[in-house]
């Protein structure tokens, strides 16, 4: 049974950053696409950004030099660094993982139909 447990997120000032973690257990975080998404009330959720398993990583425009993925293969985790956080971040923020070959060259990343397993997420709140 695959899991995802996103954890990191809160509240901060704008201009601050947050490091939000996903770990993964019944999935190999190394072998696959996996993804950020946000979703703020009123509004679809959206692809933040996602990275294959060879590294290969994209992004959405509004995040681009201030949001970076990672993952940490021993400890079967995926990351996202944010700095410079805006106050139009603040979002509920979930990973995503795919388990199928894929690649991030393409926009299908952004939907949510692409991904198999979803966490439950976490809260980010910025306040100016």
């Amino acid at each position: 049974q695959v899991q995802l447990v996103e954890s990191g997120g809160g509240s901060v000032q704008a201009g601050g950053s947050l490091r939000l973690s996903c770990a993964a257990s019944g999935y190999t975080v190394s072998s696959y696409c996996m993804g950020w998404f946000r979703q703020s009330p009123g509004k679809e959720r959206e692809g933040v950004v996602a990275i294959a398993s060879v590294g290969r990583t994209s992004y959405a425009d509004s995040v681009k030099g201030r949001f970076t993925i990672s993952k940490d293969n021993a400890k079967n985790t995926l990351y996202l660094q944010m700095n410079s956080l805006k106050p139009e971040d603040t979002a509920m923020y979930y990973c995503a993982a795919v388990l199928r070959r894929c690649d991030v060259g393409s926009r299908l990343w952004r939907q949510q139909s692409w991904y198999n397993f979803w966490g439950q997420g976490t809260q980010v709140t910025v306040t100016s």
